[in-house]
């Protein structure tokens, strides 16, 4: 008439449950560092990159949405003319990409014997 009733209490979990949680934290910030902060390191050193190797005749736009041709370049500073004979001075960083790049000036075409024009 009398029932015992057992209790089976479950052991403690040991360092397994308590080593998921920070398993996660270090997750959670190798996924924020892939899809986050590389790529706006590599959009960052592709705009240094771009802003170095301005020359002049460049046809930039600004970060403003300023349109203008690069007329000259010192340190820190780009001189751009935006209309017949007003040029503006800005600092590099404040050119947010390159519309047109100069043409090189291409070596003379030269021609040949066989190609003689009527």
């Amino acid at each position: 008439m009398g029932r015992s009733v057992t209790v089976h209490l479950a052991a403690p979990g040991g360092g397994a449950g308590s080593f998921t949680p920070i398993l996660m934290i270090a997750l959670l910030f190798g996924v924020m560092y892939f899809m986050m902060i590389r790529p706006q390191q590599k959009r960052r050193k592709e705009a240094e990159a771009m802003q170095s190797n301005l020359g002049p005749g460049d046809e930039v736009v600004t970060i403003g949405g300023l349109y203008g041709t690069v007329t000259g370049i010192e340190d820190d500073t780009v001189l751009i003319e935006v209309a017949p004979g007003v040029q503006t001075r800005y600092a590099r960083p404040a050119i947010a990409r390159v519309v047109t790049r100069a043409e090189l000036p291409s070596e003379p075409v030269t021609e040949d014997a066989d190609t003689v024009k009527d």
